[in-house]
């Protein structure tokens, strides 16, 4: 499945331009092939929006979600991208993943929350790994620092996730997260890994770009630079068969002696 990683931050504090940049993305990946387009964490407000966070907040099926579902629909291709999510009182920074129909896949809420101004803003989610099936892939759906957890991704590797979804807000002096951290998750739990980043200053934070698709081989497929770019790679089922075949991290494990890590 050809993936289209979207690195951008958008229109900062303002739902409606993002929504089209999103479409505007979605029509160029699309005309290159793509069946999935993941956009960053917090991608239809803006990251670093202070009290607006609040403000601009939606449940996982209001406006703004038929409206990509409309885009996705439109161009025919899958959707992920980041936001914040209202429930009743709380609110969540959340992913959510839209099919190719419009149909909602799956919403997930940032487990581990960074630093005091997400601490400050949003309800931390509670459900570790949430999944969806997307053209014969399991796909499944993590948020920034929520990568930075083994626990989390291996989680995800013992459930069966092939193609884990990562919209992600990674500031200055991080970057090794991408650079590093992000392919070597991939490769110690046989399983591609999105990372789709923020570009830029924004507000208190410089995000330094660096999107990925790693492979189960410890490989990025592709990699996005410090600026605005839509980048595309190629999800391989046989490859990360084969893989999963010669790999054998996870038929090693002996879980017994893992007891004292919770």
């Amino acid at each position: 499945m050809r993936t289209a990683l979207l690195q951008s931050s958008g229109r900062p504090g303002s739902t409606v331009e993002n929504l089209k940049v999103l479409d505007e993305a979605a029509g160029r990946a699309a005309a290159s092939g793509a069946g999935l387009l993941v956009a960053p964490e917090m991608f239809l407000t803006g990251y670093a929006i202070g009290d607006d966070v609040a403000r601009l907040a939606e449940p996982a099926d209001g406006d703004a979600t038929d409206t990509v579902a409309e885009i996705a629909s439109r161009h025919g291709l899958a959707i992920a991208y980041g936001y914040p999510e209202r429930a009743g009182d709380a609110v969540f920074n959340s992913a959510q993943l839209i099919a190719a129909d419009g149909t909602r896949l799956a919403n997930y809420r940032k487990t581990h929350l960074f630093g005091c101004f997400e601490r400050d803003h949003f309800t931390p989610g509670e459900q570790p790994v949430v999944q969806a099936e997307l053209d014969g892939l399991r796909v499944g759906l993590m948020i920034c620092y929520d990568v930075e957890f083994p626990e989390n991704v291996r989680a995800h590797a013992l459930a069966g996730t092939d193609l884990l979804l990562v919209p992600t807000a990674q500031m200055h002096p991080f970057q090794f997260v991408a650079e590093s951290l992000v392919p070597v998750r991939a490769f110690e739990n046989q399983m591609y890994v999105a990372y789709v980043n923020r570009v830029g200053q924004e507000g208190e934070f410089e995000f330094v770009g660096l999107s990925t698709l790693a492979g189960p081989d410890g490989f990025a497929r592709t990699r996005a630079g410090r600026g605005e770019e839509l980048v595309l790679a190629d999800v391989d089922p046989a490859f990360l068969a084969a893989s999963r075949g010669a790999n054998p991290y996870l038929k090693d494990r002996r879980p017994g002696l893992y007891g004292s890590l919770v």
